[in-house]
């Protein structure tokens, strides 16, 4: 068994760690508001978002892991530097995940993950340079503003829909239709949570192995096709992530942004699902954060716009703006100590 194989498996099993703590960390975005509706128990809660996690390989592709695998043109980089990007990228990305986690902040495992990325890439380049795909990377960071804004939209035209449709019906009976309807609605969510956040690892695991020579890049150095065990991997890790909950954020996001009751929980959660599947499908990669947060602040603002918590809505705000450069910033010391480490050896 080389060292080169033993580095690669090394990077795989990261790269799995990175989407299990994407699990508990993204948890509360597929249980906040079924939880904080009281619609099923945390424990019920986080099976049912696991379970939908994990089927989602089977509705929704490898559009967006294709897309974060070529956000850098590896090709330019030297072959024997790539692996260590790859390993710095991964450790920007889960240390400001382990941060927000601490600190409660529903921030965006996939824009950490980008960040890292792009950081690692940039040190290792030397500069821009054509290094960085920068279609790919102008979409996603098009969409940290749109993905919200179209959450925040949906939830809040449902709302209104919703209320207009069952006006006549008394609060008890709205209630308990709701409760089912959540059901439905957090299985929508958690099966889009699934779909565009696990195949952000397989994008990365499919690159650790092109990198390590053990398949072969595409035309023009574009990623290869995703191996089927990379992507079963791939959801069976972030579902366990999921299973293990994230309950510091759950708090945040399920009653600290605004109050919700099932029907409001049902027009958040299916407004964030409607996105998700849209940019999953068009190969998008996003913050299934983002989507949900704008969704439960589209749903509180149909009540008046004081019932939506701005400070703290404003708190989360800053912490995603900050998430790429930052996740860049850790990612692209991680790799000049990793080169240093390695000249010195």
């Amino acid at each position: 068994m080389t060292a080169s194989f033993i580095f690669v498996l090394c990077l795989i099993a990261l790269a799995l760690v990175f989407d299990y703590i994407n699990g508990f960390h993204d948890a509360a975005n597929s249980i906040a508001t079924v939880v904080s509706t009281r619609v099923l128990s945390p424990g019920v809660a986080v099976v049912w978002a696991a379970f939908f996690n994990f089927i989602a390989f089977a509705v929704y592709g490898t559009r967006v892991a294709k897309a974060i695998g070529d956000s850098v043109h590896m090709e330019k980089i030297e072959p024997e530097l790539r692996l260590y990007v790859l390993l710095a990228a991964l450790v920007g990305a889960i240390i400001w995940n382990l941060i927000t986690w601490y600190l409660a902040l529903p921030t965006s495992s996939s824009h950490a993950l980008i960040g890292g990325y792009v950081g690692a890439g940039l040190v290792a380049y030397g500069g821009a340079g054509g290094v960085l795909n920068t279609a790919y990377l102008f979409r996603t960071i098009t969409f940290i503003v749109l993905s919200p804004l179209i959450g925040a939209l949906l939830g809040l035209g449902l709302m209104v829909a919703v209320s207009w449709v069952f006006r006549r019906w008394t609060p008890h009976h709205v209630d308990r239709l709701f409760r089912k309807g959540q059901l439905l609605s957090a299985a929508g969510f958690s099966l889009g949570h699934g779909g565009n956040d696990a195949q952000k690892t397989m994008g990365i695991m499919t690159a650790v192995l092109a990198a390590g020579g053990y398949i072969s890049y595409g035309e023009n150095g574009a990623l290869p096709p995703i191996p089927l065990w990379v992507v079963l991997a791939a959801h069976a890790a972030i579902a366990l992530g999921t299973l293990s909950g994230g309950w510091r954020i759950v708090h945040t996001m399920g009653t600290k942004i605004t109050k919700l009751k099932p029907v409001g929980g049902f027009c958040a959660e299916t407004g964030a699902a409607l996105t998700l599947a849209y940019v999953t499908l068009t190969g998008t990669p996003v913050s299934t954060t983002h989507t949900i947060t704008g969704a439960i602040v589209g749903v509180g603002a149909t009540k008046r716009l004081s019932a939506v918590k701005w400070g703290v809505a404003g708190r989360i705000l800053w912490a995603w703006v900050l998430t790429i450069p930052i996740a860049a910033t850790i990612a692209g010391l991680s790799f000049l100590i990793l080169r240093l480490a390695l000249r010195l050896g």
